[in-house]
């Protein structure tokens, strides 16, 4: 297990934001990160036909373009970033106040090198508060938070088990499981808020469970690509 010696008080974030498509997200997710200190922001942007990337560019944040794909666009973002700590954001959740000395606080734990935040689903249905429940018990339980929790790593940590594992599917899933082998995850009870627009599309039920089936299809070896096939033949939401 990794013994975490380093002071990560003032150490720089850098938010890596994987987009394609995300115009009517993007602004509220980079305007999140505004109230905060030693940040930098990274927009990834696989190929929107939209103005995802020009939305980004005016605001004032670093834009790079990446062949679509999260895991390629996230390494694609880590490569270039300046901080000694990633933040992983997806493009359609916003960041609490202050979210960055969380962050850093967090880190001072000991054999600590990774993390995420609570979740809130921003939207009224009573079903999302009982996906919120189990996103924490699953969080805290397991120490398995996904990417729509803002995940977060020392670059060291990152670099060290080999950056996301470039597959179509569950690169989130599969990052946590390798940094639980080095490390406990911490999780941040101050939530981000991410929209509901996966789980509204094809029903809170349905959706989550797609999700599970999803997960224990990976679990049983099957391969991220197969699933990912078999994901896009059924046109579910991304997960």
């Amino acid at each position: 297990m990794i013994q975490n010696s380093h002071n990560y008080d003032h150490s720089r974030i850098s938010i890596i934001i994987p987009t394609l498509n995300e115009a009517n997200n993007i602004t509220a997710t980079i305007n999140s990160t505004e109230l905060s200190t030693n940040v930098e922001v990274i927009v990834v942007d696989g190929g929107s036909d939209d103005d995802t990337a020009a939305i980004a560019q005016s605001l004032g944040i670093t834009v790079i373009s990446s062949p679509p794909g999260r895991a390629i666009q996230m390494n694609k973002g880590a490569a270039i970033a300046s901080g000694e700590i990633l933040l992983f954001l997806h493009a359609d959740t916003r960041l609490p106040p202050g979210f960055d000395q969380m962050i850093r606080t967090a880190l001072q734990q000991p054999q600590t090198i990774a993390g995420a935040f609570a979740l809130k689903i921003d939207a009224p249905d009573w079903g999302l508060r009982w996906v919120e429940w189990g996103v924490k018990l699953r969080s805290h339980l397991w120490q398995m938070p996904y990417g729509d929790q803002a995940i977060f790593v020392t670059k060291q940590a990152f670099y060290e088990i080999g950056n996301f594992t470039q597959i179509p599917i569950m690169e989130d899933f599969h990052l946590i499981s390798q940094l639980k082998r080095i490390s406990k995850i911490t999780l941040i009870e101050v939530p981000v808020i991410t929209s509901p627009r996966r789980w509204l599309k094809k029903g809170i039920f349905k959706t989550t469970l797609l999700n599970q089936i999803i997960i224990i299809a990976y679990l049983c070896g099957i391969s991220p690509e197969r699933i990912r096939k078999w994901y896009r033949q059924e046109k579910f939401s991304r997960i």
